[in-house]
């Protein structure tokens, strides 16, 4: 059982959140400290993968869920729009829940402004295009789905750094590999969501008429 309470990740965590709500503090510069947090918490995740591997499983699946569903809507409305206005660009993000997740094992009062921190991008750099790298509707229009979330190269799993035995069948999305290896989230701290937040922003092209005089 991980512990999520102990005094050294409560140390942590407390200069994390009185940081991140101080004026005047420049976030980056005390960007390791999530990465220590990250660090302490993954190697306590990592030793019982077994124990996690459901919630491994049902993330991953809830994160491809809703990647699917922002990729529908995306072209939807690329098709929808483009018909009566050209559309100069459409950018699709999909983010995790602004919500403590309330599956999350541990619970207190103070989760979600340590949550907020978490999700901050000036904190979390690497996360301001959400779960994963943004959808640019027209230049990404003939990319598949399967492309989109790294399903079409063998073999089709972003399991990297986990017990690679243990998860060679589950299929996890690049995605689940951004979260995991590139933010500055821990394991635990995203394992629990299940609910996403998708981000649609359009510029229309605008048409420039000249007129001879």
């Amino acid at each position: 059982m991980i512990c999520y309470n102990a005094p050294v990740l409560r140390l942590i965590e407390t200069e994390i959140f009185n940081t991140f709500n101080s004026k005047g503090v420049d976030y980056p510069d005390y960007s390791n400290l999530l990465e220590i947090r990250k660090t302490l918490l993954n190697e306590l995740a990592l030793a019982q993968q077994a124990e996690l591997l459901p919630a491994i499983i049902a993330f991953n699946e809830a994160l491809c869920s809703a990647l699917h569903k922002m990729y529908n809507r995306a072209h939807n409305l690329y098709e929808q729009i483009s018909v009566i206005q050209p559309i100069a660009e459409l950018t699709a993000k999909c983010y995790l829940d602004s919500k403590y997740p309330p599956r999350h094992p541990y619970q207190n009062p103070g989760r979600q402004d340590l949550w907020e921190a978490l999700c901050d991008s000036g904190w979390n750099s690497l996360y301001a295009d959400g779960v994963t790298h943004e959808l640019v509707l027209p230049r990404d229009i003939n990319e598949s789905f399967d492309t989109f979330i790294g399903m079409d190269c063998p073999p089709p799993n972003w399991n990297e750094g986990l017990d690679q035995e243990l998860t060679k069948d589950l299929h996890l999305i690049n995605a689940f590999h951004n979260l995991f290896d590139h933010t500055s989230f821990a394991l635990t701290d995203f394992l629990f969501v299940r609910n996403f937040d998708i981000e649609i922003d359009i510029k229309i092209e605008q048409s420039i008429k000249q007129e001879k005089i």
